[in-house]
């Protein structure tokens, strides 16, 4: 797969299968924008994602969508929702980049899919310009989970409870996140129980603030863990995001290491804490949760 940043960066010269939208999460809606433009690869048509970039709070950072894509289409392009594409008109942006840069036989979009200055375009002008233009449309509807449309909004709604099992139904794969070990107060180690501290990307988003029974992969290998995502109230008023885990097994040195954290189920909302004292003990109990959970699974033949 070819990954650009900017659509005056794609120089493909054969017919196209594009398929356009935010794609944050790439849940199971968007799995099947992506398993019809695949439909069409052959020879001379190759298949295209063109990512926009809203730049907030997501699901999924840059380097995860492009992680997630490849292997699956041949081109992931990253389009930044700038000043000039907000303020171009719909038919401009079928002409000069449907048509003209992408090579367009195929268009494949949902049934909301909007496009153009205000908004103007939409799945009924994509099919009026098509004989034009010379390209089919397919417009796809909504992926259901229990009769709820699945959509960004639904999954980080999941989230925001600390319901990860849900988000993952309609994902269709765990929620992660990824990043390097830091130093940190090594008040863990204090404790008892020497912890990882990992810090999300900006814009990506942590569930609620709570205890969660994860899974934690280093050099490769799936450990169970017990982490704390939030801002560690009863220990620091920096209000800084972390995820902090301990790792049932590990006896590394995993500072400078790149790690990524599977959320597996919620345990309890992040508290503050009248004393040390009483943290450790309630960091005691959630260690026994972890063991408790990893035991279960184990038991039921999940890894």
């Amino acid at each position: 797969m070819r990954y650009i940043t900017g659509i005056e960066n794609y120089d493909g010269k054969k017919n196209t299968a594009v398929t356009l939208g935010k794609f944050d999460g790439l849940h199971r809606g968007h799995q099947k924008l992506i398993d019809r433009i695949r439909a069409y690869v052959s020879g001379d048509c190759e298949t295209v994602v063109c990512a926009f970039d809203m730049q907030r709070e997501s699901l999924m950072t840059n380097r995860e969508r492009r992680e997630h894509l490849e292997g699956q289409v041949d081109w992931l392009i990253e389009y930044p929702f700038t000043k000039s594409l907000r303020e171009m008109e719909a038919e401009a942006f079928i002409e000069r980049i449907l048509a003209g840069k992408l090579h367009a036989s195929h268009i494949v979009v949902g049934t909301d899919f909007t496009f153009g200055f205000g908004k103007r375009g939409n799945v009924r002008m994509l099919r009026d310009y098509s004989a034009r233009y010379g390209y089919t449309v397919d417009v796809i509807e909504k992926e259901r989970y229990r009769g709820t449309v699945i959509s960004s909004t639904y999954i980080k709604d999941a989230l925001a409870q600390g319901d990860v099992a849900l988000a993952e139904k309609l994902l269709g794969y765990p929620y992660e996140m990824t990043g390097t070990v830091r130093h940190g107060k090594q008040l863990g180690r204090t404790l008892g129980f020497p912890t990882m501290n990992i810090e999300p990307e900006e814009w990506k988003i942590l569930p609620r603030f709570g205890v969660y029974a994860c899974r934690v992969k280093i050099d490769g290998k799936w450990y169970g863990a017990v982490g704390n995502a939030g801002i560690k109230p009863t220990v620091t008023d920096e209000r800084r995001r972390l995820l902090e885990v301990y790792v049932y097994g590990y006896e590394g040195d995993a500072y400078g290491k790149e790690i990524t954290a599977r959320f597996c189920d919620f345990e309890r909302p992040e508290t503050k804490f009248g004393s040390l004292e009483e943290l450790k003990d309630h960091v005691r109990k959630d260690m026994e949760y972890g063991e408790r959970f990893f035991r279960d699974q184990e038991e039921f033949g999940e890894k």
